[in-house]
């Protein structure tokens, strides 16, 4: 496998030039300063490359086992790997000062994970879900919980887990069985499965906390009966008492088996058993009933860390393909020998994943960035304007990224020929662990209900035309020069075919008898439609700032290779999402009328 080197270069150009290091200016950040994330990224680009990467194919190849008594065994050096994220601070580099953390913006720590994931994805969950647990408890855990067990969550000495998914409850969450009973002293004895827990037994963390949806025994059926728990692995000595951190006896939770997956092998993927004894012994999070909204918080933190972990993946198959395609001389090209980098399908392959690799990446970090503003703007309305556009762009970034990573690393597997189909090249690897993102955290189907179902619908599509507007300014700026008015005549069409969709799915979704039926027939077109126009945006906003920079003299190679990523963006990869206003105006009636049985 090709080593890896963090894009540095791209991260900063993104931060620098794209969001202009907006997120530093808001309120709380006041230490952080351009240098400063200059150099974390710099230092995590180390960590990247050179403890992360070089365990990946390992990892891949060795893979975790389960031990008689539950126990699991990670691939070699990933536990010296976490640890050594762990120790250099890396766990709460997004995290408040005033819980222990950082204090970096978002975008910063976005960034870092992006970097993370692209070296070594099956590591990488392991802090992403400790993340949303983090979030979790700081927004909904009591004071007694948040002085116990954020410090050691933010440290990384403890990780976390989500534990939502059940034999017979999949996405439909209001079919979870799990019970909760309580007890005398305000406790819960937890009894039940929990399958798919990412990391959810391993020994690189003194404790685990898994924070599982369950029930209490008078709870209704369905969703509102549904509460959210924290369960250690490790009980902590008198935890609402001295908060020392020092851990009890071992909790009567246990790890029945291990997934043996398509990818991601290095990340122990668990059934958990709660309570085959007494009871495993939990603490409610938040208010009785108000689980999943609880839980929500957590899932929307991972949502659009998954997304950017498929870019990551994306990334390094960039990166594979372009040193094979360098390297491999095969054929000729005016008379002589050439590497296959010389065969322009080739080049339309390498250019393809490069672009989009690039596009994804500006909108993925200028969510994050909103999420910035959302979290710290001093004005009201600037926050909550902020939020609205991030609960629109979230389930695009996560959908869309993770859709198009496994393109991404597919046409990287191309790009090898048949050295791509033999694992020994490492392109297939970053296929098979791409092909999971699609699925978890809420499958991309549901993210796209979630965008055309519920956040268009919620506000008449306010946020989006709000987004559009912008597209459409961006398409105007372009067109100002002669050089990229092309560019600006195919966004503007992008954006207005975008505006038509959306007129037309809300449309479908205010028809009482068939509107719910409509909108979900037309929800996964038109989130694609809805990426590839946002990443067009962001791509034309990189050339105006790469013309800009040569026309201020800059002679670097970096703007020339990003406005021809543009450019391919815009005008070869955009008509692509175009064509999905089609599919909506065409209908649903072929997909009503179909039946499965008959086929």
């Amino acid at each position: 496998m090709t080593p890896y080197a963090a894009p540095v270069r791209d991260f900063r150009f993104v931060l620098e030039e794209l969001l202009e290091h907006g997120s530093l200016a808001l309120p709380g950040f006041e230490e952080a300063s351009p240098d400063l994330v200059e150099a974390v990224l710099e230092e995590a680009a180390r960590l990247a490359g050179e403890v992360w990467a070089p365990l990946n194919a390992s990892g891949d190849r060795q893979g975790c086992s389960r031990g008689q008594d539950g126990s699991v065994s990670l691939p070699d050096g990933f536990i010296e790997a976490y640890r050594a994220y762990a120790e250099g601070g890396w766990n709460g580099i997004g995290v408040s000062e005033a819980l222990g953390g950082q204090g970096l913006p978002e975008v910063v720590a976005s960034a870092v994970q992006e970097m993370l994931h692209g070296a070594n994805m099956a590591l990488g969950l392991c802090p992403m879900l400790t993340a949303g647990a983090i979030e979790a408890l700081a927004h909904h855990g009591s004071d007694e919980q948040k002085a116990t067990y954020l410090p050691k969550l933010v440290e990384g000495t403890w990780t976390g887990t989500m534990n939502l998914t059940e034999p017979q409850a999949g996405s439909d969450l209001s079919k979870v069985r799990t019970r909760a009973v309580p007890q005398e002293d305000g406790s819960y004895r937890l009894f039940g499965q929990k399958i798919y827990i990412t990391w959810g037994e391993h020994e690189a963390a003194e404790n685990i906390l898994h924070l599982v949806l369950a029930r209490t025994p008078d709870a209704p059926e369905g969703n509102k009966g549904i509460s959210l728990f924290l369960v250690p692995k490790y009980l902590v000595n008198e935890p609402l008492v001295n908060h020392d951190g020092s851990l009890g006896e071992r909790n009567d939770v246990t790890c029945a088996s291990i997934e043996h997956k398509l990818g991601i092998h290095g990340s122990p993927t668990c059934t958990l058993s709660f309570g085959e004894n007494d009871g495993a012994i939990g603490y409610r999070v938040g208010e009785e009933g108000r689980g999943l909204n609880h839980m929500f918080t957590m899932m929307n933190e991972a949502r659009h860390k998954v997304g950017v972990q498929g870019i990551g993946v994306a990334e390094r198959a960039c990166q594979q393909a372009f040193a094979y395609a360098l390297d491999r001389v095969q054929g000729r090209r005016g008379g002589s020998e050439c590497t296959i980098s010389d065969h322009l399908d080739v080049r339309r392959m390498l250019l393809s994943m490069r672009a989009r690799t690039d596009a994804l990446r500006a909108l993925a970090l200028y969510c994050a960035a909103q999420l910035d503003v959302a979290r710290h703007a001093a004005d009201a309305a600037d926050r909550l304007a902020a939020q609205a556009r991030v609960d629109v762009l979230i389930p695009v970034v996560k959908a869309f990224s993770t859709d198009q990573a496994v393109e991404i690393a597919s046409l990287g597997v191309q790009v090898h020929g048949g050295m791509g189909y033999i694992e020994e090249t490492g392109a297939a690897q970053l296929l098979r662990d791409a092909r999971i993102a699609p699925i978890y955290e809420g499958t991309n189907g549901i993210q796209a209900l979630d965008l055309a179902g519920r956040k268009l619908q919620r506000d008449g599509g306010a946020a989006l035309t709000q987004l559009i507007d912008e597209v459409e300014g961006t398409a105007r700026a372009l067109s100002v020069t002669t050089e990229l008015a092309p560019l600006g005549e195919a966004l503007a069409g992008g954006a207005a075919d975008l505006r038509a969709a959306m007129a037309a799915v809300l449309e479908a979704g205010a028809d009482t008898e068939r509107g719910a039926d409509a909108v979900q027939a037309y929800a996964t077109p038109f989130l694609s439609l809805a990426g590839h126009v946002l990443c067009a945006w962001q791509m034309g906003r990189a050339a105006l700032a790469a013309s800009a920079a040569q026309a201020s003299g800059s002679k670097e190679p970096f703007y020339v290779a990003k406005r021809q990523s543009a450019d391919y963006a815009i005008r070869q990869w955009l008509p692509v999402g175009r064509a999905q206003r089609a599919v909506i105006e065409a209908g649903m009636a072929s997909l009503a009328a179909f039946d499965a049985a008959a086929h």
